[in-house]
C-alpha cells in the first residue's frame, strides 16, 4: 500500500504519519497539505480534505490495516507551525520562515530557499544567505510572524 499515492488520490500530499498512544488507545494520525498551486502557495487544508481522505483509506486499512490491532485512524493538516523532521519536510516548506536550532546550540530564523540533496539554503531575516547540512540541524520548525 503506497501512502503517497492515495494521497494524491483524494489530491493532498501526505506530509507525515505517526503511530501514537494517548489515553491507553492507539491512534494512527496522517498528517496531509495541500498541493502547490500555479503560484506555488499552498491552500490550507479543511476538514471535508480529511473526510475526503479517510473514506478512501478507510476501507483499505479494513482490509490491509497499516499497524496491528486495535487503532483508531486520524486525518489531519500538518498545520502552519510544524516540525521539520525529515529532509523531505525541508522540501515541503520552501519559501516558509523556520526556527532552527543546530547541534552546536546556534539559533537561526530564515526563509528556506531550496533543498540541494543533503543542504538546505536559507535566508536569514537580516538577509543573509547561509548553507546549512541537514545533519547538523538539530530541530527545526516552521512559524508564521502574526
Amino acid at each position: 500500500m503506497n501512502l503517497e499515492a492515495l494521497c494524491k488520490e483524494a489530491n493532498l500530499e501526505l506530509y507525515d504519519s505517526e503511530l501514537v498512544s494517548e489515553n491507553g488507545k492507539k491512534i494512527y494520525r496522517i498528517y496531509v497539505m495541500n498541493p502547490l498551486n500555479e503560484k506555488g502557495e499552498r491552500a490550507g487544508i479543511n476538514l471535508d480534505d480529511c473526510a475526503r481522505l479517510s473514506e478512501i483509506l478507510s476501507p483499505i486499512f479494513d482490509v490491509e490495516p497499516p499497524v496491528s490491532g486495535e487503532y483508531f485512524l486520524e486525518v489531519s493538516s500538518c498545520g502552519l507551525e510544524r516540525k521539520l523532521s525529515k529532509i523531505e519536510h525541508f522540501e515541503k516548506s520552501i519559501n516558509e520562515l523556520v526556527k532552527i536550532t543546530t547541534n552546536e546550540k546556534e539559533k537561526i530564523e530564515a526563509k528556506i530557499l531550496s533543498v540541494e540533496n543533503e543542504n538546505i539554503n536559507l535566508q536569514t531575516l537580516d538577509n543573509k544567505k547561509i548553507t546549512l547540512k541537514f545533519n547538523d540541524i538539530k530541530k527545526a520548525r516552521t512559524f508564521v510572524e502574526w
